[in-house]
């Protein structure tokens, strides 16, 4: 069986190496520690961890909950608070991200392997039953979205949101999920971009690579192998595959 991934976010240098001496006693494979909410950010999405340990009360910009609210914007991964002491208001905000677990500092290691454990073994259960739902609604596109005047509904942690066809500026493949970019938010779903194609029609959308849909009409400029969008600071790729259907769909004079 493989090992645990597990991402340790804890700003006391000390503590953070009693936590991940224990991990690794335990069993568990640290794929990486962060000291500050940005760091832990970054992590998330470079180490692909299977579970985070995130301090409640970090230093600096983003507290451990700021953290994770970004983390679960991106990414499906149980996140378990760490905390000494936190008064009611700090919980309460805590509880807003529904996280997998708390657990006491100082820590007992039983506490830590039971945490563990119960969070992985209830978030693997969730994504059982998300892939079921998935397949039924996690995108619902209504009868006009092949017209581009449509919406589509997109799960969003435990609710949907309604995007309209205009909002979507594009979308990413990122493993076994996509994300769907707006112009200021990002939705990641388990899906694939056969199936978002499909849902999102043909006439407002266009795929230019293996791993990027793009809305036509928000297209700023091309200039190959890349095109940038309206309003947002990225550049995307164009596939050699997908070269010549953008040159035909774009209105040029």
């Amino acid at each position: 069986m493989a090992k645990i991934n597990v991402l340790v976010v804890e700003d006391e240098s000390i503590v953070s190496k009693d936590i991940q001496h224990s991990l690794k006693k335990l069993g568990y494979n640290v794929v990486g520690s962060a000291s500050t909410g940005e760091k832990a950010i970054e992590l998330a999405s470079s180490t692909n961890p299977d579970v985070i340990l995130m301090d409640i009360m970090l230093k600096g910009d983003l507290s451990g909950i700021d953290a994770s609210e970004e983390i679960n914007k991106m990414h499906a991964i149980p996140i378990i608070f760490l905390t000494a002491y936190a008064d009611e208001s700090t919980l309460s905000k805590a509880k807003i991200t529904e996280p997998y677990g708390y657990i006491l500092k100082p820590f007992k290691e039983i506490d830590l392997h039971t945490t563990i454990e119960m969070a992985i073994y209830k978030h693997s259960r969730e994504q059982e039953v998300v892939k079921e739902r998935d397949l039924l609604y996690t995108l619902v596109s209504n009868k006009d979205a092949k017209q581009g005047g449509g919406y589509v509904f997109v799960k969003s942690n435990s609710k949907l949101v309604k995007l309209k066809d205009e909002e979507i500026y594009y979308i990413e493949a990122l493993k076994d999920y996509v994300v769907i970019h707006t112009a200021d938010t990002r939705y990641t779903i388990h899906s694939t971009m056969k199936d978002i194609e499909r849902k999102l029609g043909k006439e407002a959308f266009i795929r230019i690579h293996r791993s990027f849909i793009v809305r036509l009409d928000k297209i700023a400029t091309i200039e190959y192998p890349n095109l940038t969008l309206e309003d947002i600071d990225k550049h995307i790729p164009i596939g050699g595959s997908y070269k010549d259907e953008l040159n035909n769909r774009i209105n040029l004079v």
